[in-house]
């Protein structure tokens, strides 16, 4: 298993809504272990295949490592659709392995239903709340070119714009790969 780059504000692929997957071969599968190994080596508990500059609609997903979630099984979504979001909102602070070192506020239905492929080209369906169902959105909004900037209100993202900018010219400290300038 490689770890990959990880692509940063900026980088085009972010902003492009991704393909569908046609078919989950092996090359797929690779790089969905590829996308898990570099994931945890960033520390993080979801990644979209944009995030490592492929163009797929594919994001994973591991919450087991926050307290509380330690039940819930890592996830390769492949295809997602958001089938059903619930009325109630949550409000929670967010960050991106995308966006590194930058966090906000991000207001979020509190509860979703999914549909999507596995990697045995099955449906389906899983509901989810709280952190989990977080994760799911934050992840499918990569899938479809928004990033947190684009969930948060005129005033935030004014706020965040120094940040950005530095992030864009590759001017912030990490502890995992990200793609070239």
């Amino acid at each position: 298993m490689a770890i990959l780059p990880i692509t940063v504000y900026g980088d085009p692929i972010l902003r492009k809504k991704a393909v569908p997957v046609k078919q989950i071969d092996d090359e797929i599968i690779g790089l969905i272990q590829n996308m898990f190994a570099t994931m945890r080596n960033a520390n993080g508990i979801g990644l979209a295949a944009n995030q490592v500059d492929i163009d797929k609609q594919i994001f994973i997903v591991d919450v087991s490592p926050v307290e509380g979630y330690e039940k819930i099984k890592p996830v390769v979504m492949i295809n997602p659709e958001i089938i059903l979001q619930s009325d109630e909102t949550v409000i929670m602070e967010e960050g991106c392995l995308s966006l590194p070192n930058l966090r906000a506020d991000v207001e979020r239905p509190e509860s979703i239903k999914v549909r999507y492929l596995d990697t045995d080209e099955n449906v389906q369906e899983i509901e989810a709340d709280d952190l989990f169902a977080r994760v799911i959105l934050h992840e499918y909004d990569h899938l479809i070119g928004k990033l947190i900037p684009d969930r948060v209100n005129e005033e935030i993202k004014q706020a965040l714009k120094e940040e950005l900018q530095q992030i864009k010219n590759r001017e912030v400290k990490v502890d995992y790969p990200i793609t070239a300038k």
